[in-house]
């Protein structure tokens, strides 16, 4: 276990509108703010599309982690994250989850770890800053380069 006070910051209401990339302006606001870590305790909204971490086959391993992907369209989201920095890439490395029902599917169900969306009519969401200490995300090599969430270290 890892576990660390956080002293928080600021606190923001976002809503992204209709056809912007999720992931892209979620970077654009923390660029425009300044913001390198903080949390997402909630995230609700339409998506006309998503990319889910997912598969259709069988898993080779279990105990791997999966870096495959499915793509859904046409669906509502009810999520949550985290936000650390990437000090190699010079940017935010998020981690968010969401539970996402398909609108023509009779709302049937996918959950997973987000890699990617198109927000469809409306994405809103709160973002709460973490100012101390330094949270980064590092790829960790001894458990399949998984990029773990890291206290007080900048690289």
């Amino acid at each position: 276990m890892r576990v660390t006070e956080i002293t928080t910051g600021r606190r923001f209401a976002v809503a992204f509108d209709d056809g912007e990339d999720f992931f892209a302006s979620l970077q654009d606001f923390c660029h425009s703010t300044g913001l390198r870590a903080g949390h997402i305790p909630t995230l609700i909204g339409g998506f006309s599309s998503v990319r889910l971490v997912g598969t259709c086959g069988p898993l080779t391993d279990p105990e791997r982690p999966l870096w495959d992907e499915i793509e859904v369209k046409n669906l509502e989201v009810l999520g949550g994250g985290t936000l650390a920095w990437d000090a190699a890439n010079n940017r935010i490395a998020p981690h968010i989850h969401v539970s996402a029902g398909l609108k023509a599917d009779s709302a049937d169900g996918r959950t997973s770890h987000l890699l990617g969306g198109t927000v469809q009519f409306i994405t809103e969401l709160v973002i709460e800053e973490w100012v101390a200490p330094a949270v980064t995300r590092l790829p960790n090599p001894n458990l399949f380069d998984v990029p773990l969430l890291t206290f007080g270290e900048e690289s």
